[in-house]
Formats: structure tokens, C-alpha cells, sequence
């Protein structure tokens, strides 16, 4: 065991050392980093699924309101029909 295999064991150890810092930094930065595609999809999914909701209450109203035309019209078509004549 010279020298040259001391100063060889110290190298490598040194390159070893600065692999495991700088790999440790990179997932350090990946997981605390914002990733803007993803917060941007995510925005996209919001304002998707905020359109999807208007548009199932637009149908929910509509849909009421044929249930009510549906179920209530002789009913009402018989009340508008004497309206008319003693009008």
C-alpha cells in the first residue's frame, strides 16, 4: 500500500462524495420546485370543471322546467284555456 494507493482510495472517495452531494441537491430542487405545466394544467382543469358545473345547473334548471311542463299540463293547458274564454 503506497501512496499512490492512499492518494487513489482519497479520490475516489472525494468523487464519490461530490456525486451523492449534487445528486441529493437535483432531488432537493425537484421536490420543493414549483412545476409550472403542472400548476398550469391544474388551473386549466379548474376553469374546465367550473364550466362543466354552470353548464349541469343550466341543465338541471331546464330539465326541471320540462318536468314541470310535462307533469302539470293538462292541468295548466285546461286553466289557460278557461282564462281565455272568460277573457
Amino acid at each position: 500500500m503506497g501512496p499512490d494507493h492512499f492518494f487513489s482510495m482519497f479520490a475516489g472517495a472525494l468523487i464519490t462524495l461530490a456525486i451523492q452531494w449534487y445528486a441529493r441537491r437535483k432531488v432537493r430542487q425537484a421536490t420543493t420546485a414549483p412545476d409550472l405545466a403542472a400548476r398550469h394544467d391544474i388551473e386549466l382543469l379548474d376553469a374546465e370543471n367550473a364550466r362543466r358545473v354552470g353548464q349541469i345547473d343550466r341543465l338541471q334548471e331546464r330539465l326541471a322546467t320540462i318536468e314541470s311542463i310535462v307533469t302539470d299540463r293538462s292541468h295548466r293547458l285546461g286553466h289557460e284555456i278557461e282564462q281565455l274564454r272568460a277573457g
